[in-house]
């Protein structure tokens, strides 16, 4: 009888370092994928950061709150487009080559197209309902003017997707910087030259940002960039089965992360002003998310290979990615809440100083992304991606409901508290089904990061004393 692997047997962790051969570094399919993905959310996060640190100085917090709203808005719809498109693409790509894959871009293009023009019509519909909704009255401009940003998005999505589907993520790295860069190079010139900044022409800089940044994945994209005259709709439908539970999960996903500035921004204890105070706190929160969504980004294609040597392999893989993500946040959060002050004043300046408090609750959810996002990325790379868009609306569900009980009583920290209190049941109800369909364990996560800690210790060691250099360096799970 096989037995079953523990991490308490033994320790074999496959994302950290030991001693191998610099050619072994430089082959390693987790070194380059995760240089790049890592590359490509910190830069992209880092431009987003620095350009809100600025306009945090540059706007009234009316002001910010708008726009604020105006992005999360955004990115809700923009988040059902990839989840319609991403992961159907990369799965049926990965199994098939020549004149198939020409037929399943071609199938992919249409629907991204279909999706941004209902995209456009919605933006249309809803940008004067939610203005007054939210007492936003610059927010129904800003939506307008996105109705041609979106539509520039079109090849941006297409092409990354392509290239993250035959494992090259050069491109997505260059096409993402740019199109952050172009944004806070706008938003620093302004701020230098002491110039007033318009929430118009913030959206204005989006249009050409898209359409640079659109330019630059299809030069990367052109080696894999495979299409066929006609769209079979045999392909269409295929892709459009898959990719709505995942449609549907990224959305519910998404507006689970962003319910909490929703209502905050609808209900009457909040308001345009606390949306800018609460950003604030989770702008640092955020910034943890990078090594949670690079190992997604990675795991991804990995986790559907693995799905064919049994469910062990794919428990193993979760376990160990959420382990070593852990590694990140346990220092982050400690030194959050410690400096939180400190950090704060740094980022948003003065008039913002009622968010450290704010940042001492959010800095916890930290915590509980890593297994909620690799959850998702398992389940959807094991073929349950209808699983996970119930798991997700639950979610919703749950933290809207704390949301709008904790808000209505609390203001601002009611949607810190509320937010922290669906992570954590959402998280025991979650893990109580990975682990009956995959046996996993939470806690083996924690095992795997302490073991983590120990490896980087002992390399730290051996480099002070002399032993080895930084190029004797690779990756365990050379794949």
């Amino acid at each position: 009888m096989r037995q079953r692997h523990s991490p308490f047997q033994s320790f074999d962790p496959p994302l950290f370092f030991q001693l191998q051969t610099f050619d072994s570094l430089k082959n390693s399919y987790w070194l380059r994928s995760g240089f790049y993905t890592l590359s490509e959310k910190g830069t992209s996060l880092l431009f987003g950061f620095g350009s809100a640190v600025l306009l945090f100085r540059s706007l009234t917090k009316e002001e910010f709150g708008t726009w604020i709203l105006f992005l999360t808005i955004v990115s809700i719809l923009e988040v059902g487009r990839i989840g319609l498109l991403q992961n159907a693409l990369i799965k049926y790509l990965a199994t098939h080559e020549g004149e198939d894959a020409g037929k399943i871009n071609t199938a992919s293009l249409v629907l991204n197209i279909l999706m941004t023009a209902c995209i456009v019509l919605l933006l249309f519909a809803l940008a004067a309902p939610l203005s007054m909704l939210m007492k936003a009255p610059g927010l129904a401009q800003l939506l307008y003017i996105y109705t041609i940003t979106t539509a520039l998005l079109v090849p941006f999505f297409q092409f990354n997707y392509i290239q993250q589907a035959n494992l090259d993520f050069k491109g997505i790295f260059w096409s993402t910087a740019t199109r952050g860069g172009m944004m806070f190079g706008y938003v620093l010139f302004m701020f230098v030259q002491s110039e007033h900044i318009t929430l118009a022409s913030l959206a204005i800089c989006q249009i050409a940002s898209a359409g640079v940044a659109s330019v630059i994945a299809w030069h990367f994209a052109k080696p894999y960039s495979r299409y066929t005259r006609h769209a079979e709709w045999g392909w269409i439908k295929k892709l459009f089965r898959f990719g709505k539970y995942v449609l549907g999960t990224n959305l519910s996903a998404q507006l689970f992360r962003n319910v909490d500035k929703l209502l905050l921004g609808s209900l009457p204890a909040g308001g345009t002003a606390a949306v800018a105070l609460y950003d604030a706190a989770m702008r640092i929160t955020n910034l943890m998310d990078v090594p949670t969504a690079s190992m997604a980004s990675i795991l991804y294609p990995q986790s559907a290979k693995r799905m064919e040597e049994g469910k062990s392999a794919v428990k193993d893989l979760y376990e160990k990615a959420v382990g070593a993500i852990l590694v990140f946040m346990f220092p982050c959060i400690t030194a959050v809440l410690i400096f939180a002050e400190r950090i704060i004043s740094i980022v948003a300046g003065p008039g913002y100083e009622e968010a450290a408090n704010l940042l001492r609750i959010t800095v916890f959810f930290g915590f509980f992304v890593p297994y909620a996002v690799q959850f998702g990325t398992v389940l959807d790379s094991i073929g349950k991606p209808r699983f996970n868009f119930f798991f997700t609306l639950m979610s919703l569900g749950l933290n809207a409901l704390c949301n709008w009980i904790f808000i209505s009583r609390y203001g601002v920290f009611g949607a810190a508290a509320g937010t922290l209190a669906a992570y954590a049941i959402s998280f025991v109800v979650m893990q109580l089904f990975l682990n009956k369909i995959l046996r996993i364990n939470p806690l083996n996560a924690l095992v795997y990061m302490a073991g983590y800690y120990r490896q980087i210790g002992g390399i730290a060691l051996k480099i002070v004393r002399g032993k080895t250099s930084l190029k004797g360096l690779s990756p365990l799970a050379k794949q």
